[in-house]
This record gives structure tokens, sequence and C-alpha cells, in this order.
């Protein structure tokens, strides 16, 4: 059997490099073209070369499988074929990373703070949650060939008696093809007796799962150390050091590559650096990344001049945990009851009985890859800034979306943060129409990197649900403990919008062929929510597990003291726009719609927290 292993490997080498794929041996710059796509650069070093690693890892099961079928008349998941030390090997020479031991989560730090990529959160099965995994399954994937072909890879392949419609097909105007590079696939972290998981392409998480702030410090050690400001021994974040607004506020420091992606207008600005790589992606999420750093450092210098023994460490790492709990009480408490409704919330997510370790927090492929996608569709096709009386600004008038897109510049140059989250905060997200899902501006006009070519978000979503091996809407609905869709007649009763679910039945020929990302979205929303009962059943049962299962959620025992956990319920979204810029007058929930004057209320009125619950009488 190693003979046959080793000549395997070797095998899948040869394959992949001369199907330019970048090996470990090679170095090599250049995109891998297996199955037809090409895989993305634009993700962290650490995070491509596992997926590489992966790669050579399913390529060399493949060919084992097909030697064990030439020569024993056996397919590779035989019982007994295949040992656990043998697929250690594979990984290993595929170079996968090893698994982590007991004895690497034993330190005392991890029991106090949390690791920077999430490992060791839960004390038995200690890869749950963490960075560079597999997005987990709640319904086995469903390739074309079983292992990693997309659905409608092959054309004539029928799908209950009719090919798949093509996802450009559904949801927009023709343009030319359309270039994807298909998700970098995962490293499998445990291997069952069961190996077929093994070799279906499963898509890797670059990103701890927790709600953990990791957008503004990072998933990896690497990145969290060119964040944080180490020179300075203060327990700050980085900041920009060419840079900052007109009352001296910091930006976010910028990219040190000479071949930052954002140099491509004429007012030249590389790239900001922040905890996620998606930061430069339009300006109010640029906006909210420099609003959390300020939050950070804003928090450094009161926690030091209450606790002067404390080390640099302790400040940084007591800070991030409090900014932790601020993502989460902001995201649970204020915004997903927005989002399912209230009603849902309470009945599918509930109250908080404490950390229950047999939960799994990973995020599932489906939440990321369609239901949280929803998201999407809320996106205005114009980003309004804003002056201090909530008008379009004398000096920087309203912009059309595809104008924001990667331009960090806009910032710098342009008024800065204040104006952006003005304009957020004071203007209604777009209302989803079941005939017209995304805005024109993300259809016709999306700006993606590395790809010369205006791309469309819609048809980008659909194929990325089918490049993942998504399970189709139906399967999700039956999940989710709801009647199959089986005729034209119940689409409409879960459709708002009559025509488009003959638009939908007509294109797709049979109700188990619909994408589960164009199901969910065109469902009529439960009452009090943005979503329909499918996506906020995913998105709840996610949410649930984020917070259940993770070992430093803010209300779990021996995190915070009582008098702490009371102290950060005070704090809103709202709250820390108004410490953090020279907005003086917001409404008291920022993800609620008021209209200037209306129900805004000065920025000095608002609760704060008091950080003296962290005083730390020196021993």
């Amino acid at each position: 059997m190693l003979k046959l292993i080793m000549t395997s490997y070797q095998e899948s080498l040869e394959m992949l490099d001369g199907k330019a794929f970048p090996i470990r041996q090679r170095r090599s710059s250049s995109l891998s073209s297996i199955g037809g796509f090409a895989f993305s650069r634009q993700t962290e070093t650490e995070t491509r070369e596992i997926g590489q690693a992966a790669e050579v890892f399913q390529s060399t099961l493949q060919a084992l499988d097909k030697k064990l079928k030439q020569r024993y008349k056996r397919d590779i998941t035989s019982t007994g074929l295949l040992s656990l030390e043998h697929m250690e090997l594979i990984a290993e020479l595929s170079g996968c990373p090893p698994p982590v031991h007991e004895s690497d989560c034993q330190y005392s730090h991890f029991s106090k703070y949390r690791s920077i990529n999430g490992m060791c959160n839960n004390r038995y099965n200690h890869h749950w949650g963490a960075a560079n995994i597999p997005l987990i399954r709640w319904l086995p994937p469903q390739y074309e060939d079983g292992v990693r072909q997309p659905k409608g890879w092959n054309k004539g392949r029928l799908y209950n008696g009719f090919e798949l419609p093509m996802a450009h097909d559904n949801v927009s105007s023709p343009q030319n093809c359309i270039p994807f590079n298909r998700s970098l696939p995962a490293c499998f972290k445990v291997f069952l007796p069961d190996i077929s998981q093994a070799l279906q392409q499963q898509q890797i998480n670059a990103i701890t799962s927790f709600i953990d702030a990791s957008v503004v410090y990072g998933s990896s050690q690497k990145m969290n150390n060119f964040l944080r400001d180490l020179d300075g021994f203060n327990g700050k974040l980085r900041v920009n050091k060419h840079f900052e607004d007109k009352h001296g506020r910091p930006y976010l420091p910028f990219e040190e590559s000479l071949e930052s992606a954002c140099l491509h207008s004429e007012k030249k600005s590389a790239c900001f650096r922040a905890g996620d790589s998606r930061v430069n992606e339009g300006l109010p999420l640029t906006s909210l990344h420099t609003l959390w750093v300020r939050q950070h450092n804003q928090i450094v210098e009161k926690l030091k001049n209450l606790n002067g023994h404390w080390t640099a460490a302790t400040v940084y790492e007591e800070t991030r945990k409090i900014v932790g709990a601020l993502h989460q009480i902001i995201t649970m408490r204020d915004y997903l009851p927005k989002i399912i409704g209230e009603e849902f919330f309470e009945d599918y997510i509930g109250p908080y009985r404490g950390y229950d370790s047999t939960v799994d927090p990973s995020a599932s492929n489906v939440f990321a890859t369609a239901a949280f996608r929803f998201g999407h569709a809320t996106i205005s096709p114009i980003v309004k800034r804003l002056n201090e009386s909530y008008q379009e600004h004398e000096h920087f008038p309203n912009l059309m979306l595809h104008e924001t897109f990667f331009s960090p510049w806009r910032i710098i140059k342009e008024g800065g943060i204040d104006p952006i989250l003005r304009g957020a905060i004071g203007t209604e997200a777009a209302a989803l129409h079941s005939d017209k899902l995304l805005a024109d501006e993300l259809t016709e006009r999306l700006v993606v990197l590395a790809i010369p070519q205006q791309m469309d978000l819609a048809s980008l979503n659909l194929q990325r649900g089918r490049d993942h091996g998504l399970p189709g809407y139906n399967d999700w609905r039956e999940l989710c403990e709801m009647e199959r869709i089986k005729t034209l007649t119940d689409l409409k009763q879960v459709v708002s919008n009559a025509s488009v679910a003959e638009k939908i039945f007509q294109l797709y020929k049979h109700p188990d062929n619909i994408d589960v990302w164009l199901g969910g979205l065109v469902e009529s929303f439960l009452p009090g929510s943005r979503t329909g009962p499918v996506f906020a059943c995913l998105i709840a049962k996610q949410m649930k597990a984020l917070r259940d299962g993770d070992r430093f959620w803010w209300e779990a025992d021996g995190i915070f003291t009582q008098q702490q956990r009371d102290e950060l319920l005070k704090v809103s979204l709202s709250k820390i726009i108004c410490d953090n810029t020279n907005i003086t007058e917001v409404p008291p929930d920022a993800f609620v719609f008021e209209k200037y004057p209306s129900s805004y209320v000065l920025c000095n009125t608002l609760p704060e927290i008091n950080l003296e619950a962290w005083r730390d009488e020196k021993k």
C-alpha cells in the first residue's frame, strides 16, 4: 500500500504541475486551472498554501482510488483498505498542517484569552470554529461527478429530466462569458472511518467562525502581528503613518505591497489593511473597519490609565476581549432580531443557557455561501455622503456604488469617514423586490480584483453555490422542517410575486432544481424581518451555534464579572460612532432608519461604558 501511495502522490504532483498548479516545491505564481476554473490568489499566504496542499491531497486520493480499482477491483472507500495512518501519511506528504494535539491547547493563556486563529476554543475538538478548516456540511454536498464538479458542468447532464439553467440566465441581461475563480479547497482535519468526505471537495474558511472581532484583529498570527503596533509597546493597533482626518483621527494602515490592488485610479492610494481582506470593497465597509480600530485604541488609553501595572500584552488582550464582546452584543441583540424577526429569534435561538462544549460553532457552507448573502439584496446603488444636517454634502456629493469599489483614496481625500457613516445611518437600506433582486450596480458594474471586466454578483453567487456543491432549495426547506415545493402553486404561496414564481419554474423546469440562494432570496419576508423562512432558519441555526459553542462568549461563566457585563450592555453602535467620529447627532439605534431630525439624539445623551469595572488593583 505504501508503494501505491507514493506513486499516486508523485502522479498527482505531475498532473497538477502540468496544469500550472503552484505546487509547494515550485512556489509558482501561476494559477491553477483544475476543473476549468482558476483559483483566486486574493487571499492570505497561509490559506493559499493550505488550499494548494488540499489539492495535492485530493488528487493523490483520486489517483490511489484508480489504482486500487485496477489492481484489487475495490475502491478506496472499501472497509479496511486504507488505514488512518495511511490517510495521515498522504496528508503529510501533501503539505496539510498537522492536527492540533491536546498538549498544544494546555497553555494557561488559552484559558483566559482566545487564540487569534480560533484554535483551542473547544477543549475536546480543538479545530472547531478555527480559521483554515473546512466549512462544515449540514447536508452532504452534491457534485456532478460526486467529487468536485459543480452541477451544470457537463453539457447535456439532466437533473429531474432537465438541464440546469446557466447562472447568468437567471438574474440579468446577457453579458459576455463571466470568469469565475473556484473557492480554495480545504485539508481535512479529522479522518473518519468513512473517508468518502475526504474524497469530496470541501471549501476552506479562511477566517475564524466566531463572532470574535477577527475583522479587527485578523485570523492568523502573521496578520495580527502586522495589525498591532508592536513597536509602541502600548497594546494599540497600527494606524496610518501618512494621513489622518482633519480632526486628527487616524485611518487604517496601508498595505505594504508596492503592487497594492487599489493603485488603479488617478488619485493613487494603496489599499487599507485590516483583519479582513474585504476591507476595501466599499466605503461603508471601510468606514466601519476604521471605526473599530479607533475604538480599540481609545479603550487601550483608558485601560492603561486605570491599570498602569498591566503589560502592553495584557492591555491589548483585555481590549480585544472587550471589543469582541461588543461585536457579539451588537450582532445578537441589535442586528439579528431585525434580520430574522423578533418572534423567529425567540423561537429558534432563545435566551442564552451557557456554553455547550458539544455544539460545533464552525461556519456552515450553506450559511456562508447562500443564506448570509441575503445582504447583497439590501445594498443601495447609491452611496450617500451627508453633512451635519444629514443633507447631501456640499463638497462630497453622493456616489454611484461602482465609484466606491476599492477606492480608499476617497476617504483620505474626500472628507474622511464621517459623511459616509452619516449616509449609512441616515439612509434607508435598499428594499428587496422579488422581480429585481440586486441593484444594477452589482449585476452590471461590479469590480472584482484581478479581473479586467465588470462582473455580475448575482451570477457569481449562484455559481458559488454550485461550486461548493450546495444541495438545492427544496433540500434546505426539508432540513428546516418545511414542506417541499412540488408545484408552481406551491411556489406562488411562498413567493409574493406570482410572475417571478412563473419565471423561476420556466427556467428550472423542476422545483428540486432551484438553487438555494435564489429560492431563499425570493421568499416572502417573515413578519418584522428582512428574510424569508428558509434563510431565517439557516441564519438562526448558525448564530445559535456561534453563541452556544463559543467558550469565550461574553455571557459565559467566568468571562466577565457581573459588573463588567452590565457595563458592556450599555454600548450601542450609535455610541461607538459618536465616540470615534465628529458626528454629534445619531438615531438611538443605528440599525433603525429615522428621518433627521425626528428621533435623533445628541451623542452626549447616550449611555457610556464605565471602564472602572476593569480596574485591577496591583497585588
